[in-house]
């Protein structure tokens, strides 16, 4: 798993951005200014950041000078398309790469795990918990050593839980990232999911090592 901060003004693109990321299994931040990356970037300290050229108040060609008198960490702008001038005077100003909106998400996944895998910063591809192995890259779950056949929807659920292991996930944020938009508000979705992945993944679904339940809240990846 890489922690991500994207730094996008435009709520759409930045939300589209978020949740698809995050399917691709990535842990994202976000932020709508230069100023509050900056911010962001001192405080959750990004394996990478996605960045817009086009921000209010201080632009992405300063952001991005200034993450690189910071540190190392990779940069990757988004640029307006055909703009040859933005991408010579982004990559002057210190990032890694570029990519062109609109852009793919998985286009721009693919970039992600390029520019970590120069930078030395890439993630495995594999979260290993107890006898758990989730290959993100293969989209393959082993349990003992044995593969376990999930749902397209139970899988998606797994890595979204397994990517930030501990932190609690509400019901309404499963629905987001898992779902999309397209049942809002239905929990039942995900209650009956959790319930299909636990009889596949818990030694007892009763007493759950890996999917546990935050009552009043949601759900939580949590090993012990």
């Amino acid at each position: 798993m890489s922690a991500l901060l994207l730094i996008e003004d435009d709520p759409r693109v930045q939300r589209g951005l978020q949740l698809a990321l995050g399917r691709h299994g990535h842990d994202v931040r976000t932020a709508d200014s230069g100023e509050e990356g900056l911010r962001q970037l001192v405080e959750s300290g990004p394996d990478l950041v996605v960045l817009d050229l086009m921000l209010p108040g201080m632009d992405g060609f300063e952001v991005c000078r200034r993450i690189r008198l910071s540190g190392e960490v990779p940069v990757i702008m988004l640029t307006a398309l055909g703009d040859d001038f933005d991408v010579v005077t982004g990559l002057a100003a210190g990032a890694d790469d570029y990519v062109v909106k609109p852009v793919q998400p998985t286009v721009l996944d693919a970039r992600i795990r390029a520019v970590l895998r120069r930078s030395g910063g890439a993630p495995d591809g594999v979260r290993t918990f107890r006898d758990l192995r989730i290959d993100t890259d293969g989209l393959t779950v082993y349990l003992h050593g044995a593969p376990v056949p999930l749902a397209p929807t139970e899988l998606r659920l797994l890595l979204t839980l397994s990517r930030a292991p501990g932190r609690v996930f509400t019901r309404q944020q499963l629905l987001e990232q898992v779902w999309e938009h397209d049942h809002l508000g239905d929990s039942r979705l995900v209650d009956n999911c959790v319930q299909r992945l636990r009889a596949k993944i818990e030694k007892n679904p009763a007493a759950p090592e890996y999917v546990q339940t935050v009552r009043g809240f949601g759900y939580r990846f949590g090993p012990a």
